[in-house]
């Protein structure tokens, strides 16, 4: 049966929410948005019209429109500093509730959210699209075979010249808080580590046209004594890479090197002797299931599915919180110059 859902949030990023729920294979018949809600409702109409929503209720007050279609769904699509109220709100209204990254802009409001999303006893999850490509999904499996032994290190370049223009300009800790999320939280699935402390840097270089926090350089501690480093910009052009980073893998046995997009290269000791021993290329297995590689698609399926089967989504806050405890830890870092500690 399908869910009802009410998309909170018209600007841009709502584009590849709707074109998702409108396009997919995963979720066709499974959703239909029967409400917008914009601070411009303009804006609002303007995004029914597009993805041919003419019955959608199109209103600025969520706490109305909620009241009016009481909605299995919220659809989270605001900037940062309104996410914890748009969230409360449809936690609330008994409805489940997926919601943009970062799932909130400290750490005690999103400790707040997973406490009012259990005592409404609903579903609140967090869309962290870029764990769910093919990419990110093949290093996890080659990670948890084997591939190349224990895994003791992982380190990721992030270098994109972006010029959003908007909110992000303005925003403190924009990499970190906005973009890195992402990339700690890829680290964080494909290492399959806990993150236990951090020492960062961060900078606004010459020439950047953020008010703020462009770049920065990370050190994080995993468990097992696994290491993971960032390096990061905002404001780096010319020689872009992936928006999944560039990435290094470093294992007891060999190493596992992927681009970002289609490149991936393994390679394993098989020489015993010498001051460089011989290595050899093996391939780097397919992903488990691959509905789980299409992006924003495949998140709303799993919230989806995981609301219909009882269970918690992979990206459920109770978990996302250890990736946005992490981006707040390396903030706290750059602040002060010191080691943190990472805890949830």
């Amino acid at each position: 049966m399908s869910k009802t859902a009410v998309l909170v949030g018209c600007g841009a990023m709502s584009r590849g929410w709707l074109k998702a729920i409108a396009e997919a294979p995963a979720l066709a018949g499974r959703i239909a948005v029967v409400g917008l809600v914009d601070l411009d409702p303009a804006i609002a109409q303007a995004r029914a019209d597009e993805f041919g929503l003419g019955d959608a209720v199109v209103g600025r007050d969520l706490d109305a429109v909620l009241e009016q279609i009481k909605p299995d769904l919220v659809l989270d699509v605001v900037i940062p500093v309104a996410r914890h109220e748009v969230v409360a709100t449809g936690l609330r209204h008994g409805a489940h509730v997926l919601s943009e990254k970062p799932m909130a802009t400290s750490l005690d409001a999103g400790r707040n959210l997973v406490r009012l999303a259990e005592t409404a006893d609903r579903v609140h999850a967090v869309v962290q699209n870029r764990r769910f490509i093919a990419g990110v999904r093949r290093i996890r499996r080659a990670l948890a075979q084997g591939l190349i032994g224990e895994l003791t290190a992982l380190h990721c370049d992030f270098f994109i010249g972006a010029h959003f223009g908007g909110f992000r300009e303005d925003m403190d800790n924009v990499l970190l808080l906005d973009m890195a999320i992402h990339t700690l939280d890829a680290a964080r699935f494909m290492a399959d580590k806990t993150p236990l402390a951090v020492y960062c840097h961060e900078s606004n270089p010459r020439g950047s046209w953020y008010r703020t926090g462009s770049a920065a350089n990370a050190i994080f501690e995993f468990s097992d004594d696994v290491v993971f480093t960032y390096r990061g910009s905002w404001v780096a052009e010319g020689a872009n890479t992936s928006w999944e980073s560039a990435w290094r893998f470093v294992g007891t046995k060999g190493t596992l090197i992927w681009d970002g997009a289609d490149a991936f290269e393994a390679k394993v000791v098989t020489g015993t002797d010498g001051f460089l021993r011989e290595v050899t290329a093996v391939p780097v297995p397919e992903p488990v299931d691959a509905g789980q590689t299409h992006g924003h698609a495949s998140v709303i399926a799993e919230f989806l599915n995981a609301i219909e089967s009882g269970r918690a989504p992979e990206t459920v806050s109770t978990d996302n919180i250890k990736s946005l405890a992490m981006v707040f830890a390396a903030i706290e870092s750059a602040k002060t110059g010191q080691r943190v500690t990472i805890a949830v």
